[in-house]
């Protein structure tokens, strides 16, 4: 009942001549590198609308994320770096607070809709900040009962606030997503909206998507784990038409020029893809400490406030977008955030300070000595393999590119380097499950 007063005033803000908080979608892809999309320099996949989306907002061009999907999806939902709250692969510490926490308890609407593989509570969704949700993996598992078929894409086993709806109908989950949050933003078009769609595209099984030659209605999905590899390019371009559904919903109910929009990916795209970029070929690296696991696409569109065909090379990673949304929200977050907000980048103001991003790898043990960490500047990059393992220190002249720079053959101005990038590893060693310790 505590937030009642803000929803009423919410409601009436629009007669009262007040402007609304600023709507923010959310979009993350799953399995989908830098090198996918054409905006990007990718050549093998047609993407134009995000390609469109690209020229109307602002594409970055140094975006990372780890290297496989839990650990960034515990990053981007907190905020914070893996050292300090992750658990166990599939899993987010409930005592965690999450960018939805804050936006709902600022008067926001708050929908998650996509890949869930967070914790099989039924309430998991509500419990981290989200009214209403549609998932996949959530209480159920990713097989269809009784079989070793994935249940994600074809005819799909989902869960609408934890509970079992089944497809049977030719659907595939990726319209059955987009048309749930439609449904939603249309039901709260007059409040601020913050919307999570965490894809299960395309992620493998590789699969036929609807409209295109091989797509069987009547499918109950692939029998093998990873599919057919030549279906990946069917599954990126509906990726691109589910964006566009979005964007063309939002514009339907008018609320499209006080929206922000983002589109990211929670790591590198999945092997055995193999792909072209920018003249040469690219092989799928996920799950691996290089560009190609970590490297991911960020286009972030807000017309009227982000100056239109931007190309930004500002260092990011999934920790910086909750304080973006709650500094855009006039939220004040309460724990101790590792990321740096986006806003004066997207603003043009300038004077945004993030001299490193973090990544943390260590995805199903749970044993963060033996993680495998890295420090990395927009030149540089530092990794060791577990809490006494060697460091290797890297210039990264260009994505996709690496040269490692020898201790005996340093100058001053690489030590220099150096030294910065060891004392944030040094610095997150020692805050190792910080977050948790505080619950």
């Amino acid at each position: 009942m505590k937030f009642l007063p803000i929803f009423i005033f919410l409601s009436l803000m629009p007669l009262l001549g007040v402007a609304q908080k600023p709507n923010i979608i959310l979009i993350m892809a799953d399995d989908m590198g830098y090198e996918t999309v054409g905006a990007n320099g990718g050549q093998s996949y047609k993407t134009p609308h995000l390609d469109r989306m690209a020229s109307e907002g602002m594409r970055f061009t140094n975006c990372f994320a780890n290297p496989l999907c839990t650990p960034s999806r515990v990053k981007i939902m907190t905020g914070q770096y893996n050292t300090r709250n992750y658990v166990q692969f599939r899993v987010l510490d409930r005592g965690q607070r999450t960018f939805a926490h804050y936006l709902r308890d600022a008067g926001y609407r708050t929908v998650i809709a996509g890949k869930w593989q967070l914790g099989k509570e039924e309430d998991s969704a509500q419990h981290f900040g989200f009214e209403e949700s549609l998932l996949w993996q959530h209480v159920r598992g990713a097989r269809r009962e009784g079989t070793k078929i994935d249940s994600r894409h074809v005819n799909p086993r989902l869960e609408r606030n934890g509970k079992a709806v089944d497809y049977d109908n030719g659907e595939f989950s990726s319209d059955v997503f987009v048309e749930f949050l439609g449904e939603f933003m249309t039901q709260h078009k007059d409040e601020p909206i913050f919307a999570y769609y965490p894809m299960v595209l395309p992620h493998c099984p590789f699969v036929p998507t609807p409209g295109t030659a091989d797509f069987d209605a009547q499918s109950m999905g692939s029998k093998t784990y990873k599919g057919k590899v030549q279906y990946f390019g069917a599954m990126v371009g509906h990726i691109d038409k589910m964006v566009a559904r979005l964007e063309a919903k939002l514009e339907e109910l008018g609320i499209a020029d006080n929206t922000m929009i983002v589109f990211t990916g929670d790591n590198g795209t999945d092997i055995p893809v193999k792909s072209q970029w920018s003249g040469r070929q690219i092989a799928a690296g996920k799950g691996k400490m290089t560009d190609e696991g970590m490297r991911v696409p960020l286009i972030i569109k807000f017309p009227g406030k982000v100056e239109a065909g931007k190309v930004s090379d500002a260092l990011v990673d999934l920790a910086d977008f909750l304080p973006t949304f709650t500094e855009l929200a006039g939220v004040e977050h309460e724990a101790e955030i590792d990321g740096v907000s986006l806003l004066p980048e997207l603003y043009g103001k300038g004077g945004r300070v993030k001299p490193y991003a973090y990544i943390w790898y260590e995805p199903k043990k749970g044993e963060t000595a033996k993680a495998t960490v890295m420090a990395r500047s927009k030149t540089h990059m530092l990794m060791r393999k577990g809490e006494d393992g060697e460091l290797v220190f890297y210039q990264t002249p260009k994505a996709y590119e690496k040269v490692v720079v020898p201790m005996s053959e340093m100058g001053e101005a690489d030590r220099t380097r150096l030294k910065k990038l060891e004392s944030v590893l040094e610095r997150y060693d020692a805050l190792r499950g910080s977050s948790l310790r505080a619950q």
